[in-house]
């Protein structure tokens, strides 16, 4: 999840415009989908879980048209690819932490996992002689804010409630961050940095918590489910 996913995604957005970046990423809950109705008893999703996919990913292809290419951008196929790599292996992580037998402190293992993948992303990014690109001179007080708030509010705030969602939630409710974040993200623009909402973006934004509302609503009404069960005793434990 960490270094192929999250650290693909980093290198490949250096020649991958953030647009087509978004929408790939927006692939996340087709793959959690698929993968845990291929896992032995895996549950199939229903219609109304891939009919709330087909819309978000509709939602986010219509947020930022990333077939509207600006004049000298190119297209990097390898970089394309990492990017598919990337979202399958956030995909399986995600799965797997919702079946593996992890320690029974969330704290503990969300915290085992962000160590480890942060030093071998490091070590990653040494032997890639990443370092010598580091320009101190280039280091303001708003980049160590943003990094600041990357840390505290990205991972130690949110990958900790995402691991501890995929405890106590059927995986199809925690995927579709990848419909929200960009969401979010557009709207903190307008609201932080002053750029402009279109009709657009307001539709975009409007199929897309109506994609979240069908894949929610039809799980909630799955409610019966042994993998529900199974998920809210582990969270009652967890409490």
């Amino acid at each position: 999840m960490l270094v192929f996913g999250n650290g693909l995604v980093s290198w490949a957005e250096q020649k991958i415009p953030s647009g087509l970046t978004a929408l790939m990423i927006a692939t996340v809950p087709f793959w959690m989908a698929v993968l845990d109705w291929m896992r032995p008893r895996g549950t199939a999703p229903s219609g109304r879980v891939v009919l709330g996919l087909i819309i978000g990913f509709v939602g986010v292809a219509l947020l930022f048209q990333p077939w509207r290419s600006t004049e000298g951008e190119t297209f990097d196929l390898l970089s394309a690819a990492m990017l598919m790599v990337a979202t399958f292996s956030w995909a399986t992580g995600s799965l797997y932490a919702v079946h593996a037998k992890l320690p029974s402190s969330p704290i503990l293992s969300m915290g085992m996992e962000m160590l480890s993948g942060g030093l071998i992303a490091l070590v990653v990014g040494m032997l890639r002689g990443e370092l010598a690109h580091i320009e101190v001179s280039a280091i303001t007080a708003r980049s160590l804010l943003a990094l600041t708030y990357l840390i505290l509010f990205g991972s130690l705030v949110g990958f900790n409630a995402y691991m501890w969602l995929l405890r106590v939630c059927a995986p199809a409710w925690v995927s579709t961050f990848a419909f929200v974040n960009p969401v979010v993200a557009v709207f903190l623009g307008w609201a932080l940095g002053g750029e402009s909402l279109t009709g657009r973006t307001l539709m975009a934004a409007s199929l897309i918590v109506i994609s979240v509302f069908f894949i929610t609503f039809c799980k909630a009404r799955d409610g019966s489910s042994s993998d529900l069960r199974r998920n809210r005793r582990k969270g009652d434990e967890i409490a």
